[in-house]
């Protein structure tokens, strides 16, 4: 596996309302287009963040200036921000959005993450549809969670699983001001009418004792059905990061496997997963070499190759602390200049891998283009 073209999708503008571009996403379509979504703002958590839409005609090499197709969406009556969109086409032309809504109202002014107590403003999941390609879209409809949720973070890609239901990834949050211990799991919530209702949650990652969180769960499918999550893994009480632990399902995300170590860490992205069957998984090593990495893996349940190893980015910047309180990691977040890849298979049988890099003044979507 190698890079074969690196480049920016959408350049972050310092001193605007597009400095920061991040949770950059690309779906292909049936038709060939490739279609990604990214998260801009005037900072990296914003009450003017919104999301912006890109098309590619010709496999990714080139990309069309960015449109803004959704409002700032109001829900229960507040006004609120689309913090991140990703995109599940259930069919030619019909495409499912899914994006995670963050309160601006009922703490005005304050960061997403509260670091006294590690809670986070109100959030909800929002759905939308389109029939066009994403040339238009319907609006916006809250999905249901239980009250034990909390804020729903949205972690992955709505995924069409084979036995032709829809799986939605949601981490667990506590409320803004709760200083109770917070025992964080991850969860999936399932459809079987393409996304018009949806299931309780099941678990998925979880540690009852809330030592171990189980963070940005990323998940993909392979063609034969199996299913395969990655959690981004912290120890509360050593105060320190762990490798990428990965479970995997053969029953459609019914029952998972014991979490296996990978031997890599920290942050994954989800996986790029080939009609071989072939896995390429790109993850985020801030601690060690401060770089974005990628390896591949014959199957989705197998040894990711440290041969096929490959180094998509390496930050400038001097590393991050590996030893923080859980408050501190949270709020952090809104500083790191670099990170969430996310993997996808093109038609050509290449991988894209876009990112986000810069510094405190902008950041920008950048891509590398891997053949494997």
């Amino acid at each position: 596996m190698h890079i074969v073209d690196t480049g920016t999708l959408a350049q972050g503008d310092a001193g605007t309302a597009r400095a920061c571009i991040t949770f950059g996403t690309i779906t292909p379509l049936q038709d060939g287009t490739l279609l990604a979504t990214g998260r801009a703002g005037d900072d990296k958590d914003s009450d003017r963040e919104q999301i912006e839409m890109y098309r590619s005609s010709d496999g990714g090499h080139s990309w069309g200036q960015p449109t803004t197709p959704f409002s700032k969406a109001i829900v229960d009556g507040k006004f609120g921000t689309l913090k991140l969109c990703y995109l599940t086409q259930l069919s030619p032309g019909h495409i499912l959005a899914a994006a995670m809504w963050v309160d601006r109202t009922t703490y005005p002014g304050m960061p997403l993450f509260n670091a006294d107590t590690e809670g986070c403003l109100p959030m909800a999941i929002l759905l939308a549809e389109s029939h066009d390609s994403a040339t238009s879209w319907s609006p916006w409809r809250k999905v249901s969670m239980p009250d034990d949720i909390g804020p729903p973070s949205l972690t992955n890609p709505i995924l069409s699983l084979a036995d032709g239901s829809l799986a939605m990834s949601i981490e667990t949050n506590k409320h803004y001001s709760d200083a109770s211990t917070w025992h964080q799991r991850a969860v999936f919530l399932r459809s079987t009418d393409n996304g018009v209702s949806w299931s309780g949650p099941k678990p998925v990652a979880q540690d009852k004792t809330g030592r171990i969180f189980n963070w940005d769960l990323r998940c993909g499918v392979n063609p034969n059905g199996t299913v395969a999550s990655f959690a981004w893994t912290y120890d509360r009480r050593t105060e320190e990061y762990q490798n990428v632990f990965r479970r995997v399902s053969v029953d459609h995300a019914e029952t998972w496997s014991a979490p296996q170590d990978l031997g890599f860490a920290d942050q994954a992205g989800p996986p790029a997963i080939l009609p071989d069957g072939r896995v390429v998984l790109a993850w985020v090593d801030r601690f060690g070499d401060q770089c974005i990495r990628a390896r591949i893996t014959p199957a989705i349940d197998g040894d990711f190759d440290p041969a096929s190893e490959v180094v998509i980015y390496t930050h400038a910047s001097p590393k991050d602390s590996k030893s923080k309180d859980t408050g501190d990691l949270l709020a952090g977040m809104e500083m790191w200049g670099f990170g969430l890849p996310f993997a996808t298979t093109l038609p050509d049988g290449d991988v894209l891998v876009t990112y986000y890099a810069g510094d405190n003044h902008a950041m920008s979507l950048q891509f590398a283009r891997l053949s494997v």
